[in-house]
């Protein structure tokens, strides 16, 4: 059930009505069930695996939190374990069956929706509870919606059990500005998904499906920069419309994207995209390893481990490896050149290396990758296919984001006049009726992680 349907659509009203008519002591039963629905309407067997992780890990937490020492110890790295099995049996098996024996098995191993995602938030919440960051969760029902929440289930923002059981315990209806704000996100973030991502998805996957039948300077620029359009607007598009959800409910989720191609560096960059996940893997993975207090070259090999592995949780191949490893080596240099504040001239060159990346982020093997990085830098000019409406939504969007990057007007028109607000609604819908793409359906790129 996609975001960018009719059948979502009446789903979330359905629920957003029952949960106000239903007494609030089993709102979130309500919410819950609409959430494993939800869920389960795409695979209803893989509702099995999400209860049984919420089991796993609901039991963790309690388990933990009457433990000390090595008891305590034991049981975190028993639950971080299972998790990870978890990732390795649905994700990774085949993967690494070619690493260590060169073998692929005749077994077809499907992908849950959104696995990452689930087991990222639920391990956050155990090794918390090991810190006494977080108090152990008694409600079995309680846990289980903060796994499953729908807004978020698939696609985050990757919430932590601190923000969302703030909103839970003691739940507060949502305020006026809360509910213009959540209809703005999920207008803007379908407008995203269905303007701008899907046409840009038609000329990136033109190009990457065969980019040895595009040789070309040309042809290789535009068909990477329009990936790098449509996973932003994709990717964004979701977790505004996630964001918004949640608000309309009276939860409050962490921003996820911050305008991150106007980044000036390539740390800065990773504190404007998927910010939950650079955050998730800073706080659980860079800062364990020894962060940068125990010398440089620990500091720098600390990088490239987190990032690393933050290429592997994206998907099991070596392109996503060397995704990862290239924003790894550019954060190392950065951190070895002293760039610390960013500068405006740093932007097309920041930009500059993403674009290079997004190549193996994108391209289906390594020989593709190599061929398109090698046609961004020579061979013959070939021609872009892109149109002058493309064009003109890209103008579009970058005078947007300048625009929110200095004058906030987002935030503006959601407190401004009820006749702004509505004039920013009725524009966001003409360009939704203008240049939507209804012709086929194109799922969002980070459902497959």
């Amino acid at each position: 059930m996609l975001f960018n349907t009719l059948e979502f659509l009446r789903f979330l009203l359905v629920t957003l009505v029952g949960f106000y008519l239903i007494p609030q002591a089993i709102r979130k039963y309500w919410l819950l069930l609409a959430s494993y629905y939800f869920y389960g309407s795409w695979n209803v067997k893989f509702l099995a695996l999400l209860i049984g992780v919420t089991a796993m890990d609901y039991s963790a937490g309690l388990l933990i939190a009457r433990s000390e020492g090595p008891l305590r110890r034991a049981l975190l790295i028993l639950s971080l374990a299972l998790n990870i099995a978890v990732l390795v049996v649905f994700k990774y098996f085949h993967f690494l069956s070619e690493i260590l024996i060169g073998h692929r098995f005749n077994i077809e191993i499907v992908l849950p929706i959104g696995i990452s995602f689930h087991i990222f938030q639920s391990m956050s919440y155990v090794v918390d509870v090991y810190r006494r960051q977080q108090k152990p969760i008694r409600n079995p029902a309680d846990y289980a919606l903060f796994l499953a929440f729908f807004p978020q289930l698939v696609a985050g923002p990757i919430v932590r059990a601190k923000q969302f059981f703030a909103d839970l315990s003691p739940w507060a209806k949502p305020n006026s500005e809360d509910i213009s704000q959540g209809i703005f996100l999920l207008v803007l973030g379908l407008t995203k998904k269905m303007a701008f991502a899907d046409n840009f998805a038609k000329l990136s996957d033109a190009y990457f499906n065969a980019p040895t039948a595009h040789p070309g300077i040309l042809d290789a620029w535009s068909g990477t920069i329009a990936f790098a359009l449509q996973i932003f607007f994709d990717f964004s598009g979701y977790t505004d419309m996630a964001i918004g959800m949640a608000k309309l409910f009276g939860f409050h989720f962490p921003i996820n994207f911050r305008r991150p191609y106007l980044a000036g560096s390539m740390t800065e960059f990773w504190h404007r995209w998927h910010i939950s996940l650079s955050t998730w893997l800073r706080d659980y993975l860079y800062i364990p390893l020894g962060g940068n207090r125990k010398g440089t070259l620990r500091t720098y090999s600390n990088l490239m481990i987190t990032m690393l592995l933050g290429g592997l949780w994206h998907g099991a191949s070596w392109n996503f490896i060397i995704w990862g490893g290239w924003h790894g080596l550019l954060l190392a240099i950065e951190r070895l050149l002293g760039i610390e504040t960013a500068r405006w001239w740093r932007i097309p060159i920041t930009l500059l290396l993403v674009l290079n990346g997004w190549v193996f982020f994108r391209a289906a093997t390594f020989a593709d990758s190599r061929f398109v990085i090698e046609s961004l830098w020579h061979g013959p000019l070939g021609t872009c296919n892109w149109t002058n409406w493309q064009f003109g939504l890209v103008a579009l969007a970058a005078a947007t984001a300048i625009l929110e990057e200095h004058l906030e007007v987002e935030d503006r028109l959601i407190k401004s006049s009820a006749l702004s607000y509505a004039t920013a609604i009725a524009a966001m819908l003409l360009i939704l009726e203008i240049f939507a793409v209804t012709d086929v359906s194109i799922p969002f790129v980070y459902f497959q992680f």
